[in-house]
């Protein structure tokens, strides 16, 4: 039968339809004395308040206390490995005294500890594209290894201390990179790259008190962007063939002048040699001029002679024609001593015969003109 029927017109409260809604301030005293009587109080109650409170006597609800305790307890022990230290909040606020390890306890809801590891060695990868010194685009890849080397203040000062590292490898990375030419990063200067962005990195770290150490910086690639990387690579050719054109001509150069120099010196000595006999020639013919004028001066007519005849014979031994003079007579007889001369292997091989032939011919003419000159 529905509750409005015409019988029994009920609401749900139990009131008839036409009193209206219940007071809510009757609802709320029923709610607490019923509750009341659950724990043995309130002046009265039906039948089954009576039931409860002779259930929940006073011995029971000191035996639920002691369990409710002994679970808080429970739930307040928690271990600290060896590698980790405990940073205790309590109602929010932070304890200077860290938690070693062991079996720690701590009033549960009270304390809130939270875990740091600060021997494990923790790593981040860091990519960037930056400009050079030299206006030049690189693309850097890194690993920063760190360690979490004061608890406090990497879980108190910094919001969110793996973040904050981050931005700071980044500032340190433009810093360095930004100073730098692009053939010192990509070359020689990769290695002492990776140490400058590390102290730079340390330092900023240690400014906003992260408590973290950078203990490595690893660069694992350098190069410009992909987008540019085939001008790049002919710009880099361009460059090695700079390098081994540059080297060949050195190793000419090594080659050529030490012989230029070599020469030179020859030709330096050859020229000294060449006026040490010039020198010694000419002091040696005025030597023979002096003493030659001496003897001049003793016998001017002898003398004049002595270097006329002397003069011919000179001249006369490089002369390949003689001449005979017949005295008393205009001819003049010509001996082709130079076809001798130049015949001598042929005379070599002719027969005695022909050698008496030609002495005897010599003969006659020395009789004949009685002198030769």
């Amino acid at each position: 039968m529905a509750w409005n029927d015409d019988q029994n017109k009920k609401d749900p409260w139990g009131t008839s339809g036409d009193q209206g809604p219940p007071d809510l301030d009757d609802v709320f005293r029923k709610f607490k004395s019923q509750f009341g009587g659950l724990f043995g109080g309130g002046s009265g109650g039906s039948s089954g308040s009576g039931g409860i409170r002779r259930f929940m006597s006073p011995g029971m609800l000191i035996g639920l206390l002691v369990l409710l305790v002994v679970v808080y307890a429970m739930f307040g022990f928690y271990q600290v490995d060896q590698q980790e230290r405990g940073v205790v909040f309590r109602f929010g606020k932070v304890q200077q005294d860290l938690r070693s390890p062991g079996l720690r306890w701590n009033p549960p809801i009270i304390d809130v500890v939270e875990m740091v590891n600060v021997t494990r060695v923790n790593s981040i990868d860091h990519d960037a594209q930056m400009l050079t010194e030299d206006e030049n685009i690189v693309a850097v890849n890194l690993v920063v290894q760190y360690v979490i080397y004061e608890p406090l203040k990497y879980a108190v000062e910094v919001r969110d201390p793996t973040e904050s590292l981050r931005h700071a490898t980044e500032s340190a990375l433009r810093h360095v990179v930004g100073s730098s030419t692009l053939d010192a990063v990509i070359t020689e200067g990769r290695e002492a790259l990776g140490f400058e962005v590390q102290d730079r990195l340390q330092t900023y770290v240690e400014r906003y008190q992260t408590g973290i150490r950078v203990s490595k910086v690893n660069i694992d690639n350098v190069g410009p962007p992909a987008e540019v990387q085939d001008a790049f690579d002919d710009v880099q050719k361009a460059k090695e063939d700079e390098v081994k054109f540059t080297n060949q001509a050195n190793a000419y150069a090594e080659q050529v002048v030490p012989e230029a120099r070599g020469e030179a010196q020859q030709m330096i000595e050859q020229a000294s040699a060449y006026r040490d006999q010039v020198i010694a020639n000419a002091q040696g013919e005025a030597e023979r001029f002096l003493k030659l004028l001496a003897e001049y001066e003793q016998a001017p007519d002898v003398t004049r002679n002595r270097l006329y005849i002397e003069a011919m014979e000179s001249v006369m031994t490089d002369a390949n024609k003689v001449m005979v003079d017949v005295e008393a007579s205009n001819q003049m007889i010509y001996l082709p001593l130079d076809q001798i001369r130049r015949g001598t292997n042929v005379l070599d091989s002719v027969s005695q015969s022909a050698r008496d032939e030609s002495d005897g011919i010599m003969s006659a003419i020395e009789q004949r003109t009685g002198r030769v000159r």
